[in-house]
């Protein structure tokens, strides 16, 4: 078993194999703070799950994931699949370096400024945070269920974070990726039947997107904090083609909610009874879509969590 101030660090590459100049740049900071760790890196982004169950078993209780939100996702839920007390003895945190980092910004830990995020990491300061869960049945007729650090978007939305993880590549920018994704979806479905229960409403409709934010939720719900409880949902029904431009544009301003077509609720579940042919991200990724209806819940202060002074 390892020494329990000794970080486990996990360094998710953004592309390709290989340690990056990122990387010594991190590794510099580590020294000049005189952090003890032991550095792993992920070979593909189907890895980061062993990998991290490997520093749960081999005692690691500081794992700090150099990643976005995708890795995160994949840490959390490996957390979640050990006993309470295994998990409630390690502490989670993260150093941007994914093709998304909207968990990480939420905290105000930013990319470019590796002192300040390593300076506040090791001061340790914990903080329960939430986290919410889809349970859904898939192909095969099993009962799964996924965690979730920032968001679920079911429906066009989530096409477009899709594909934004993909168009950032060519990119770089997140608002010209965003605009481009946006732009190439214009020309698919823009809307899915749906029938959705929150709170004592139903929704049943043409919807466009739903966002069930835990977090920020890619700028969809901006006032939803991973610490209260409950989730911010954002549904938004089909508005016509000037005012989806108009959509766009408070969307990157971050007043999604001031948009005439969205229509947002606070909530502890959702039930979404019916959402024909949607596609369902989860923290940005894509899942293979839920057959049938699922269910959307917070689960209230499970994970530990490093966060700025």
């Amino acid at each position: 078993m390892v020494d329990s101030n000794r970080w486990g660090i996990l360094y998710c590459p953004k592309r390709g194999l290989g340690t990056s100049k990122r990387w010594q740049k991190i590794e510099r900071v580590l020294n000049e703070y005189e952090v003890q760790f032991d550095f792993i890196q992920s070979e593909t982004t189907g890895s980061v799950d062993r990998l991290v169950k490997m520093m749960i078993n081999n005692g690691y209780k500081t794992i700090i994931i150099v990643g976005g939100d995708s890795a995160l996702n994949d840490a959390v839920n490996c957390l979640m699949e050990v006993d309470k007390e295994t998990r409630d003895s390690i502490a989670l945190g993260v150093i941007p370096n994914g093709v998304m980092n909207d968990f990480a910004m939420f905290w105000g830990f930013a990319e470019n400024d590796l002192v300040r995020t390593i300076g506040w990491l090791k001061k340790h300061r914990v903080r329960k945070i939430d986290l919410g869960c889809i349970r859904y049945t898939n192909k095969h007729n099993e009962k799964c269920h996924r965690y979730f650090l920032n968001c679920v978007n079911v429906g066009l939305v989530a096409a477009i974070m899709d594909l934004k993880r993909k168009t950032r590549h060519v990119f770089g920018s997140r608002t010209i990726s965003f605009f481009s994704s946006a732009l190439l979806m214009i020309f698919q479905r823009l809307d899915y039947r749906m029938k959705i229960r929150i709170n004592t409403d139903t929704i049943d409709r043409r919807v466009m997107t739903m966002c069930v934010g835990n977090s920020i939720g890619y700028g969809q719900t901006p006032n939803a904090v991973p610490y209260n409880g409950l989730l911010d949902v954002s549904v938004v029904y089909h508005p016509q083609i000037t005012q989806l431009f108009e959509g766009f544009y408070l969307f990157v301003k971050g007043k999604f909610l001031n948009h005439k077509s969205v229509h947002p609720y606070r909530t502890h579940e959702i039930f979404v009874d019916k959402a024909e042919h949607a596609v369902v991200g989860v923290d940005g990724r894509l899942m293979k879509t839920p057959v049938g209806a699922f269910k959307i819940n917070v689960e209230q202060e499970v994970i530990n969590f490093l966060i700025p002074e």
